[in-house]
């Protein structure tokens, strides 16, 4: 009874609760990067098979298929980088997931299937969520932008280091004890 309690207990438990995540991210990402191995050998077989065809159009459609699977392999490369950013700094980057979210938008409205024009409302949504991302991401960079310059403000301004906090003496100079 008293080691479930120690469990529950805020420090312990939440350390239980970090170290599962942490656990789901690797698992996450050794399973997503199996699947894009796998995706990537068999796009690449399937392009070579088609550039071997010479029957094969590369225009129209057949273009727009292969970038879109071009496109949905760079997408899941996102998606690892995401994760494997949460493992290395345990923080979801904002502006990492917004880039994977415009680089889906972008393959949507590159692999528009045909007969697009005929749907106005699937256009003008694609359109809302290419502006929104967007400016999503422009507020998430500038917000950014402001606190690194303000960390490097910070440091060029705080307060001076002691000469027995950095280990010398006033007499030794700049270069350290001699």
């Amino acid at each position: 009874m008293r080691r479930l309690q120690r469990i529950f207990q805020d420090t312990s438990f939440l350390h239980l609760i970090d170290r599962g995540e942490r656990l789901v991210a690797k698992l996450l990402a050794a399973v997503l990067f199996l699947v894009l191995a796998v995706a990537a050998l068999k796009f690449t077989g399937e392009v070579i098979m088609q550039l071997l065809d010479p029957a094969r159009r590369w225009v129209g459609e057949g273009l727009i298929a292969v970038l879109g699977d071009l496109l949905n392999l760079l997408i899941a490369i996102e998606v690892l980088q995401n994760i494997t950013s949460y493992l290395r700094r345990h923080v979801v980057q904002i502006e990492l997931v917004l880039l994977t979210a415009i680089t889906a938008v972008a393959r949507k409205v590159i692999v528009l299937p045909p007969n697009a024009e005929n749907k106005p409302m699937l256009v003008v949504g694609l359109g809302i969520a290419v502006v929104c991302l967007a400016a999503a991401f422009w507020m998430v960079r500038q917000v950014n932008e402001r606190e690194v310059k303000e960390r490097q403000a910070q440091a060029r301004t705080g307060p001076a280091r002691s000469f027995q906090a950095a280990g010398q003496s006033p007499a030794a100079g700049a270069d350290g004890p001699h």
